[in-house]
């Protein structure tokens, strides 16, 4: 659950720029989180060499492919659902082509090819550059998959195709897989170990986006604080490695710094992280650098010692605290979010009211707050009992859900009368008079369009606010403006 779910962005199809040389349409459709969203973005790229354009017209497609989560259940019935959309298109067009990517095909393998026989190829997360060679395997009639979990891949070599993007904001992935184990958690399973991508590779993607006018990335990971380049191979393996290699190896701190310092007018962020790994070297280089953003994603799952035990989860209550102290002492202002599990296994209402008390001592920006749902394949899933009732868990939820709108109207009412750096993004929802971004601590700002654009730092004097929403007015462009 340490993935943060974009619920508005689920199932979204977006269009990249067409080569007028290929004569394939491809078709992509993601859920889930922030990792598979840019990993649709490198097969779009992996198959734009190999002749397809992307289209958001399903009836025109010639592979339709669907990127899939298994992190909750509600995630795969939607996808099974779709597939049977897509197989119903596919009776009035039999060359069309339908595979499953990502951690749901990963999960389940040949069950999608052999057993339901809904789709014409599986494809595992670390086998998307192998998708031309399964395309050929369908054309020759047979079945197509490959769910081989890597040790070195982590598509460094991949300058993916920016599917999601508004032109302003990109993710950069720096690390892939996870060894955390979370008991609730199938990453591990379905994303393999953990390693990371060689800086150079990172940097160059950075400059590159800067260079296309981009001014603001993501550096993504199951868990950036564990980012560990020493020259290659699987974090676990570190120990073994050379003196040498140990004494120039790259952690999430030194990386952090070089992108800072790259493209010094570029907003920087991060996630997700883990508190069990996030160090205080990460908050020193933050605060260090203007450019970047004063705001950490830091799930914490429950507020119960027990709770956490059991979700192996490696920290306690009271060196959550200590971490949270940490980063108030050194970044007065930093935002920082939540993931909260309600009715995890044996969970009691004394473990309940440890995590409400840990809200009300953190007193998070915002949360992404869940009902436990068990998941096959996971060390909860095999060895737990799902006790907790579903009555209880839904109440458990939204006493959650209700501390946590007190507490984001008690933090956006601290940025009252402040004026504050926004990138603007995109235009309001609610108004076609309005520009819409964020702030550093990650906040939506709106604000009167005036004279700025999409992609200008702008700084706003915030004047009213929601428990999600600052309203501002413009003073001018801010310092980060090129």
């Amino acid at each position: 659950m340490d993935k943060v779910i974009d619920e508005a962005k689920q199932g979204s199809s977006i269009v990249n720029a067409q080569n007028i040389n290929n004569t394939k349409k491809l078709y992509i459709e993601s859920y889930g989180c922030q990792m598979n969203f840019s990993d649709s973005e490198i097969v779009a790229s992996i198959l734009h060499d190999n002749g397809y354009n992307t289209t958001n017209q399903l009836a025109e497609a010639d592979l339709v492919l669907v990127n899939t989560c298994s992190i909750r259940d509600k995630a795969e019935q939607t996808v099974r659902k779709r597939l049977e959309k897509f197989n119903a298109v596919k009776r009035d067009q039999p060359n069309m082509k339908v595979g499953v990517l990502g951690c749901m095909a990963e999960r389940l393998k040949s069950k999608f090819l052999e057993e339901e026989k809904i789709v014409d190829l599986v494809v595992g997360p670390d086998a998307y550059k192998d998708i031309p060679n399964l395309l050929q395997e369908v054309e020759d009639g047979k079945n197509a998959m490959n769910v081989i979990l890597s040790k070195e891949e982590t598509y460094g070599d991949i300058s993916p195709v920016r599917l999601q993007s508004n032109g302003v904001s990109a993710f950069v992935s720096i690390t892939r897989g996870c060894d955390n184990m979370c008991t609730f958690c199938v990453v591990p399973f379905t994303r393999g170990r953990e390693r990371s991508r060689d800086p150079k590779s990172i940097l160059d993607e950075v400059n590159d986006l800067w260079d296309k006018g981009f001014k603001e990335i993501t550096l993504l990971g199951q868990n950036v604080d564990s980012y560990l380049w020493y020259g290659g191979g699987l974090k676990k393996d570190f120990e073994n490695a050379s003196e040498i290699q140990k004494a120039t190896a790259v952690k999430f701190s030194g990386l952090l710094e070089l992108v800072a310092k790259a493209q010094p007018k570029m907003r920087i962020r991060f996630s997700t992280s883990n508190p069990q790994d996030m160090t205080l070297d990460v908050i020193e280089v933050m605060s260090k650098y203007r450019n970047i953003c004063n705001y950490i994603h830091l799930p914490v799952q429950s507020g119960s010692d027990r709770i956490l035990k059991a979700m192996n989860r490696l920290h306690t209550r009271k060196e959550y605290f200590k971490l949270i102290d940490n980063i108030r002492k050194i970044i007065p202002d930093c935002g920082i979010s939540q993931d909260m599990i309600a009715g995890f296994p044996t969970e009691t209402e004394d473990d309940h009211k440890d995590t409400l008390s840990l809200m009300n001592y953190v007193k998070y920006d915002f949360g992404f707050m869940f009902a436990y749902s068990e998941r096959p394949g996971t060390l909860a899933g095999r060895k737990m009992e799902d006790d907790v009732p579903a009555d209880v868990k839904k109440r458990r939820l939204q006493e959650i859900i209700a501390l946590q709108q007190e507490h984001s109207l008690y933090r956006t009412k601290q940025h009252l009368g402040k004026v504050e750096e926004v990138l603007i993004e995109k235009e309001s929802k609610k108004s076609d008079v309005h520009w819409s971004g964020r702030n550093s601590q990650n906040t939506t700002v709106v604000f009167p369009k005036e004279n700025y654009q999409i992609g200008d730092y702008v700084n706003v004097k915030i004047i009213d606010c929601t428990s999600a929403t600052l309203i501002g007015e413009a003073v001018g462009y801010g310092e980060l403006q090129s």
